[in-house]
């Protein structure tokens, strides 16, 4: 099966996706920007999550539609499978087994595929076949808990840390990881990406501080999660906010001379938790004086490691995302640029996401099936 020209690193790696949502699709779309050939598998009758004009985490890749529960569906999958370096699946523990498309079945097909599972809990433990979501598995890791102010409860942080850093990247990173080994091998590999197994080594550092006795167990009571008055946001006067990362002493005392506050005695007590309340305080009221962009105009350019708390869409104009091309159009949608960046391979410009089927055909044709094929195929409903 030939396969579109893909540019990046990934470039001649083919992937099958068998259609999911959140962690499984975003693993597939950073393949697909550095280069790798992804083909969705979805099932036949499908109806998206989203549009798929508006499905940034499905783009740059094609779409066959099958019905994965019928004989013929799964055999047309599984000659999808002998020519492919990876698979990726993000269904319950058992179902593409009961499918006759787990990793025995394609792994008998080719011996060299890289199997790709994610799920939350992972592929055993108690908690294997029970349902869950993000805030349920960066609940139970600890993270969850590090997470808003310290005198309510925890705050979800959208589902950025489990869904997509814990669970889509590190499944992307593993299936890389998984075939430079079946390249060199000959072997193939199952990948179990559980998002609980991802957040904990994301948080792995936290527990380092915790046993030194540099972080304690509780809210917004330390350097990093809002408790220290040289790492948290503070609101303006016009009701915006800004970020204040000033973690180095010689950061802070940049920040403090640019906002006005160097001979305010306070201010060199910040290394003392105790005091952190009463300088918290101070600042807020002092930020509370002037809008956001004043005091961005006023730390501009400095190391006073001071932000604008900005929007989604205030962030495409930010000058900097500007200046590296963070962001880009594509179908009437504003999509981030694929990440990272590789001086000589580059990576392959997005493309809007395929409809449901959109590349049944064409998928089918370079399997090697004729127009008589195809058209029986559709016509016994197990294609569209």
């Amino acid at each position: 099966m030939s396969a579109p020209a893909g540019r990046g690193p990934l470039a001649g790696v083919r992937v099958i996706e068998l259609a999911g949502i959140g962690p499984g699709p975003f693993a597939a779309m950073l393949l697909a920007d550095l280069g790798a050939d992804v083909v969705r598998v979805d099932r036949l009758g499908a109806r998206p999550v989203v549009e798929r004009r508006i499905e940034v985490n499905g783009r740059t890749r094609r779409s066959i539609a099958v019905d994965l529960k019928s004989p013929r569906g799964r055999e047309l999958v599984l000659r999808m499978v002998a020519d492919a370096d990876a698979l990726i699946e993000g269904m319950r523990p058992g179902v593409t087994e009961r499918l006759g498309l787990g990793p025995d079945d394609c792994l008998a097909v080719n011996p060299a595929l890289v199997y790709g599972r994610i799920t939350g809990w992972g592929q055993d433990g108690p908690y294997a076949q029970t349902a869950g979501h993000d805030i349920t598995y960066l609940a139970v890791t600890g993270g969850l808990h590090a997470v808003g102010h310290g005198d309510r409860p925890p705050v979800p942080p959208v589902n950025i840390i489990g869904d997509f850093g814990g669970g889509g990247m590190y499944l992307a990173f593993g299936i890389v990881a998984a075939v430079l080994r079946a390249r060199a091998t000959g072997e193939g590999d199952v990948v179990d990406a559980s998002i609980v197994d991802g957040v904990a080594s994301l948080f792995g550092m936290m527990r380092g501080f915790l046993h030194d006795g540099t972080w304690v167990d509780r809210r917004e009571s330390n350097f990093m999660d809002g408790g220290a008055p040289y790492y948290r946001a503070y609101r303006c006067a016009d009701g915006r906010d800004v970020a204040v990362g000033a973690i180095e002493r010689h950061f802070w005392d940049v920040l403090i001379e640019r906002i006005g506050l160097s001979g305010d005695p306070r201010m060199a007590a910040r290394d003392d938790r105790t005091r952190w309340p009463e300088l918290i305080a101070a600042l807020d009221a002092h930020f509370a004086t002037r809008p956001r962009d004043e005091w961005v105009a006023l730390t501009a350019g400095t190391d006073a490691c001071l932000a604008p708390v900005l929007t989604f869409e205030e962030s495409l104009h930010d000058p900097q995302l500007r200046a590296r091309g963070a962001f880009s159009e594509v179908g009437g949608i504003w999509h981030p640029a694929p990440a990272p960046r590789f001086a000589r391979a580059g990576t392959t410009p997005p493309r809007p996401a395929p409809e449901i089927g959109e590349n049944t055909d064409d998928l089918l044709a370079w399997l090697g099936l004729d127009a008589g094929e195809i058209a029986d195929l559709r016509g016994e409903g197990v294609v569209g």
